[in-house]
């Protein structure tokens, strides 16, 4: 009989589970008792004492007055036998000239002993172990997974494994994980299973929420889909019923009541596994209190160790915290760079990122996915109008020195508040599921699928119908004029369509045209476009702005290529703003 053959011995009636654990080459063994699914003892025996089993059934049956005793004996003398079997035969093997399994090899069938195997889309492996009461899922090439195999060689068979042996082992177990194991989705703190949302609290009991449409619940076993966990990730509290949304506004410096939906909005999306996802941007002078309330925003959904970051150096660095987090965070920019402006882009509507593998050649990292992400400056940070079309902005007030709170004293606060936001947080997700697509907009934003999500969830926070739409609108309104005040050539041609219904030309002519007009400070800006080229490339990045401030821009072939310009009506300009919806007065208290 194998070792690995070891790990369980089941009665015919499938009640009494034995799990051994043997300990170097001999029968001593740590034995996990189950009965029905449920760990009733664990602790040490010799299996070849007949007096230590005695006891040990003792025991057990003293502590499960169910179980037969006998059938408790029969099962250690069972493994009693198999154990003398395994150790005979590795003596035979000895005295013949034959080896015993080297250290990677016992590795590998540990492995694949006790744990579930899969791979995900891109091939990367992960294994899935049973620790005390519930499984933890870990990336095969993880520091996490490593350690666990060294940890259960030691408990095994008393022996350390060297590192190049760890790296046999690691790729034997990559293999049959690519070739022999099934694919699944592998989450990382939020993830869909069926109909329903289930969110992984990330504590030590492992446990996890599932929200669908009649409600959520705490659950305390294994959830159906797998989640993995980063270093850094921090547990999120058990959500409490009975609480209200409006309970956050206190802890955020906010004064609108058009802001605070949206942060209440961004909130809701990142509690849907599915993207897009708006970029969420606070400004502000210092002592505005950016930091606080993104590291508090961030905290109701995914917490970590490090809940803001500095700026990625480069797309792998991007691309590591994207695939260890749920929720991207940066503080204190002062510049987003057109790579960064991209890159986040992708990240909010979709968008394979590939990078070079550390010490190869040929190998690339892929991430393919969607995340979250929350950032703060003092200045605009957003204002290429792609990354402006997905980004939430949100400006917030200098807090005057009477009505600042200690840190401390606001946390404690906060995290006692954060158990009943998060359930109320979660009642509108589940009214948001309920609605089943059947919420209608009157008017599709950029982001249509973002805003008809919020929109579903309204009844949940209590607020009328449309309170999202409205405040959003009137943040696009916003996003066009700071695309249109950023780009050099925006307002230029916004005073040079005012006296004019339309026009038409190249885009040499166009250039020209704009030059008279520009005075010489313009002119000389380093973003001026030095050629119709740049001035084409321009124009197409703006084009939706400009158009949603009653300026058409069209790209005509007719033989040449040219540009069209015409004054339209837009839905942005002569909109009055929407009527506040009742809400607390903010409390400054940073």
């Amino acid at each position: 009989m194998s070792e690995t053959s070891l790990n369980s011995h089941c009665t015919d009636n499938g009640e009494l589970v034995i799990e051994p654990r043997f300990t170097g080459r001999t029968y001593v063994a740590v034995l996990r008792v189950l009965v029905r699914g449920e760990s009733a003892f664990v602790d040490k025996v010799d299996l070849a004492k007949d007096g230590a089993r005695e006891h040990f059934v003792r025991q057990v049956a003293g502590q499960l007055p169910g179980v037969d005793p006998g059938e408790v004996e029969t099962q250690l003398l069972r493994l009693c036998d198999a154990r003398s079997a395994t150790l005979q035969t590795a003596d035979e093997l000895a005295a013949e000239g034959g080896q015993e399994p080297t250290v990677a090899d016992a590795l590998v069938q540990i492995t694949f002993a006790e744990a579930k195997l899969c791979h995900d889309e891109d091939f990367n492996a992960y294994a899935s172990i049973e620790v005390d009461d519930h499984a933890e899922t870990w990336p095969v090439r993880s520091k996490g997974f490593r350690l666990w195999l060294r940890r259960r060689l030691r408990e095994e068979q008393n022996k350390s494994a060297h590192s190049e042996a760890v790296s046999t082992a690691i790729e034997e177990i990559e293999s049959k994980a690519y070739f022999d194991a099934p694919e699944a989705d592998v989450f990382v703190r939020l993830g869909e299973h069926e109909d329903g949302i289930w969110l992984d609290l990330a504590d030590e009991n492992w446990r996890t929420v599932c929200v669908n449409a009649s409600g959520w619940h705490l659950v305390e076993k294994t959830p159906p889909i797998r989640f993995i966990r980063s270093r850094g990730m921090l547990p999120l509290p058990a959500p409490e019923r009975g609480g209200n949304v409006d309970d956050l506004r206190k802890f955020l410096n906010v004064s609108d009541d058009s802001d605070f939906v949206l942060l209440v909005g961004w909130l809701l999306a990142c509690l849907r596994p599915r993207g897009p996802y708006p970029i969420l941007c606070l400004y502000g002078e210092q002592g505005s209190a950016k930091s606080t309330a993104c590291k508090m925003l961030r905290a109701l959904v995914d917490p970590n160790s490090a809940l803001l970051r500095g700026e990625p150096r480069d797309p792998r660095d991007l691309i590591i915290t994207a695939t260890n987090s749920w929720v991207l965070g940066y503080d204190n920019l002062s510049y987003v760079r057109p790579w960064l402006s991209d890159a986040f882009c992708r990240l909010s509507t979709g968008g394979g990122f590939a990078t070079r593998e550390l010490y190869t050649d040929r190998e690339e990292v892929i991430f393919d996915a969607q995340r979250p992400l929350i950032m703060n400056g003092i200045t605009d940070l957003a204002n290429r109008s792609d990354l402006l079309d997905r980004t939430l902005a949100v400006t917030l007030s200098p807090i005057p020195e009477t009505q600042r709170r200690d840190e401390r004293t606001l946390w404690n606060s906060f995290h006692a508040a954060r158990p009943k936001i998060l359930g109320a947080l979660l009642d509108a997700v589940a009214i948001g599921l309920a609605d089943g697509g059947k919420t209608q907009l009157t008017r599709m934003p950029r982001m249509a699928d973002f805003a008809l999500w919020v929109a579903a969830c309204e009844p949940g926070l209590g607020w009328p119908a449309g309170t999202f739409a409205d405040a959003h609108a009137e943040n696009r309104a916003s996003a066009n004029d700071t695309a249109i005040e950023a780009s050099v050539v925006g307002e230029v041609l916004r005073t040079f369509m005012a006296s004019r219904a339309s026009w038409e030309g190249t885009a040499t002519e166009l250039l020209g045209e704009l030059e008279k007009i520009a005075d010489e400070r313009t002119r000389h800006r380093k973003a001026w476009p030095g050629s119709a080229r740049k001035l084409s490339g321009d124009l197409r990045r703006i084009a939706p702005n400009l158009r949603a401030k009653g300026v058409r821009v069209e790209f005509k072939k007719s033989g040449k290529r040219l540009i069209s310009l015409g004054r339209n009506g837009s839905p942005m300009d002569g909109m009055e703003a929407p009527e506040p919806t009742h809400r607390p007065e903010a409390q400054l208290l940073f």
